[in-house]
């Protein structure tokens, strides 16, 4: 009886092959049921728009926040909404009268509280350019009022050519809405060129009009159900704006890649005489396998993300996990239902001559037997390329984006370069030092002296006096909130940009000075920027971690090997580096701008966005990894040699990892028509990094590797041999 049971669990058909059946059995009800569900999430989905947050970059855990909260609770003092920038070309005098009237105009808007001006605090000079051409004012809301919504009207209805006035605004909440205005233009004009370029090629790798339109129906449900997806997520928490640029470029990748493969598959299975049913069932226990284990690993490296406290980085990981389980149910549900009912009329339409099913022998398979002849030469000449192209990244210099990532031209950015070169005194971003429990008045005069000291530093004021060059020079005109019953604040101003190496290394040397204090938090600016750089760099190892364990688990897995995830792992790092490197080159020198478009070149490289292009170029070169590993292993199982079975393997993914590389590296390459420099660091980025590890990395290293190490791929010790018989990923 025992035996009859296990004969029949034995016999039962494979797990994806059974889905498979299914689909193709119920194929109407389950494409009707996809394209209403898409129809619904698009109909919610689009809410996202309006629900999305431009800023997330601090660390909300850092001392820097900590020192922003205690200013804001316990001394009550507050940043301004906006700053504006008044310029009267005949004199400030001239202008006094339309300016006080623009003024008062400002004061009306909807949640503003006080508007501080040149003339509302009778002519203070730090309000007063240094040529007497223009002034600023500092405008700030209610507490609870929508400052997003304050800039923006102050913004629409007072900025630009206002009678013989120019006026310009800025803020964060300025630069934030710039910078959304910015990248939803941008995504626009971005699609407009990817998908028509994209239809054209997949006319040609696809080979007809029938099977070409079929990635759409993927893509277009993954990016709207990730809209939705990211809707919902929004109700919860915080989500970027900048997300929305990873939902469209991934959900177009994998739409393709996951189409591409399960299409080719199917024209294989047909090629071979099976009935249409039959042919599908087969496509998704193979394919669909590959298409699950490719969308779960891309969906797990790409939630290394949320190991950052930084919304900015987490709502890439809300946004890749969402596109990856998406593409994954389309590709397995959608695109076989219509090939059940499309049949061998997926084929119709044909733009290019000949059989379309795959061959067994072709470029790729011959590109893999030359290099698998000569492979340690091919191995060594192909690291030192990419470690010669890794060679700059030794030279990189981290940064974040500010207002300079915005175009020249944008009023915003205009607005940063007017206050920077005008009010060179910077005493809008100061260095704000809460001392909690300081051991006395003296004490505190003698830390600010010292501090007034630092290179760069122009005054700095504490509650009783202001300090200039180890010296006081005056007493502090408005002392009201520089004391609490147990802390005091100090403010250092300084001249150097506050989003800049100088002023990274500015605030290390305010916090490298022993304080008189229990405990000593250094804020502003510059400091959120410091700790937004050294939060994400020390966890780092965390996510490398992460991406190493998920590598090794789902490979090992995958294959039952241990050196297979291990040069995995190994090729990505070399592959990544070579990227890292090409990037600093480009915009940290200012090179290329022939084919990137122009940008304020800043000396260097955004950090946020490095680690974005790192996970996501690491998530799609496993989707690859798993593509190529899944044909080698099948070869080999069916009991082919590793070089036979590496040659097949290549043959048969080769052009299926390459077209969709390309694909993948246009809608990427689309992202460089952005105007936000940052969106332009992601698009060349991810370009580069996909086109080297499909071409550069699955072509030459990866046969040249599994030549050299022949059986040795395949071994695992004993036990991990067992646990794989357990629990591997294989059919049934």
């Amino acid at each position: 009886m025992a035996d009859t049971a296990q004969a029949t669990r034995d016999s039962k058909p494979p797990t994806f092959y059974r889905l498979g059946g299914w689909v193709a059995r119920h194929r109407w009800p389950v494409l009707i049921g996809y394209l209403i569900v898409f129809v619904i999430v698009g109909v919610f989905g689009v809410r996202v728009f309006g629900a999305m947050q431009s800023g997330g970059f601090q660390d909300p855990g850092s001392d820097s926040s900590r020192a922003a909260a205690a200013l804001a609770d316990e001394f009550g003092t507050r940043d301004p909404a906006v700053i504006l920038a008044i310029e009267s070309p005949d004199g400030v005098e001239a202008g006094a009268t339309a300016a006080q009237g623009l003024l008062d105009g400002v004061a009306q808007v909807d949640g503003v509280s006080e508007v501080v001006s040149y003339w509302s605090t009778g002519g203070a000079p730090s309000l007063l350019s240094d040529d007497g051409l223009t002034t600023r004012a500092l405008v700030f809301a209610d507490e609870g009022a929508d400052t997003e919504q304050i800039s923006a009207d102050i913004v629409e209805k007072y900025t630009g050519q206002q009678g013989d006035l120019v006026v310009f605004a800025f803020g964060g909440d300025v630069v934030g809405n710039a910078f959304t205005t910015t990248i939803t233009g941008d995504l626009a004009r971005a699609e407009s060129i990817a998908i028509p370029i994209t239809a054209l090629i997949l006319l040609f790798v696809f080979g007809s009009v029938v099977a070409a339109g079929l990635p759409f129906l993927v893509a277009g449900g993954t990016i709207l159900g990730s809209f939705f997806a990211l809707w919902v997520v929004s109700t919860f928490t915080d989500v970027s704006v900048f997300s929305l640029n990873l939902v469209t470029g991934l959900g177009l990748a994998l739409g393709i890649d996951y189409a591409l493969l399960i299409i080719s598959r199917f024209r294989e299975e047909l090629s071979r005489g099976k009935p249409v049913p039959d042919a599908v069932a087969a496509t998704v226990g193979s394919a669909g396998k590959t298409v699950f284990v490719s969308g779960i690993t891309v969906a797990l490296a790409l939630s290394a993300l949320l190991i950052y406290p930084q919304f900015f980085l987490r709502s890439f990981a809300y946004a890749g996990i969402a596109v990856s389980l998406l593409a994954i149910a389309g590709a397995l549900t959608a695109i076989p239902a219509l090939l059940a009912i499309l049949g061998r009329n997926v084929n119709r339409l044909k733009v290019r001559r000949g059989d379309l099913a795959p061959k067994d022998d072709g470029a790729w398979s011959r590109i893999a037997r030359f290099v698998m002849r000569y492979p340690w030469p091919v191995l060594i000449a192909t690291v030192a390329v990419l470690l010669a192209l890794a060679a700059p990244a030794f030279g990189a210099v981290f940064g974040q984006v500010d207002d300079r990532a915005l175009p020249p031209d944008n009023p915003a950015a205009q607005a940063g370069q007017v206050l920077a070169e005008r009010f060179p005194g910077n005493d809008t971003s100061p260095y704000n030092i809460i001392l909690r429990q300081p051991s006395g008045d003296a004490d505190v005069l003698a830390y600010a002296e010292q501090v007034s000291l630092l290179p760069d530093v122009e005054r700095v004021t504490t509650p009783t006096d202001v300090v200039v060059d180890g010296a006081v020079v005056a007493p502090n005109p408005n002392s009201a909130t520089w004391t609490t019953a147990d802390a005091v604040r100090l403010e250092a101003v300084s001249s150097v940009r506050p989003i800049d190496p100088a002023g990274e290394a500015l605030v290390a040397d305010i916090r490298d000075i022993p304080a008189p204090a229990q405990e000593t938090l250094v804020g502003g600016l510059a400091a959120e920027w410091s700790d937004v750089t050294s939060g994400i760099i020390s966890r780092t190892w965390i996510v490398l971690l992460w991406l190493a364990i998920t590598t090794m688990v789902i490979l090992f897995l995958f294959t039952g090997s241990i050196l297979i995830p291990i040069k995995a792992f190994l090729l990505n790092l070399l592959s990544l580096s070579a990227t890292l490197g090409v990037l600093v080159w480009v915009f940290q020198g200012g090179h290329l701008q022939w084919l990137t478009g122009d940008y304020t070149v800043t000396g260097t490289v955004d950090v946020p966005t490095i680690v974005l292009i790192a996970v996501i170029a690491f998530a799609l070169s496993m989707d690859y990894e798993v593509f190529m590993l899944s044909r080698i292993k099948e070869e080999h199982d069916a009991g082919q040699d590793t070089t036979n079975a590496v040659a097949f393997g290549l043959q048969r993914t080769g052009r299926i990892i390459t077209a969709a590389a390309l694909l993948i590296a246009i809608v990427f390459a689309s992202f460089l028509t952005s105007s936000a420099t940052n969106i332009k660091q992601l698009g060349l980025g991810v370009t580069v990094a996909i086109l080297l590890d499909a071409t550069v990395v699955r072509a030459f290293l990866v046969p040249a590797f599994m030549r050299i190490a022949g059986k040795a791929n395949w071994w695992a010790p004993g036990p991990l041999k067992k646990l794989h018989a357990r629990v591997g990923l294989r059919e049934g």
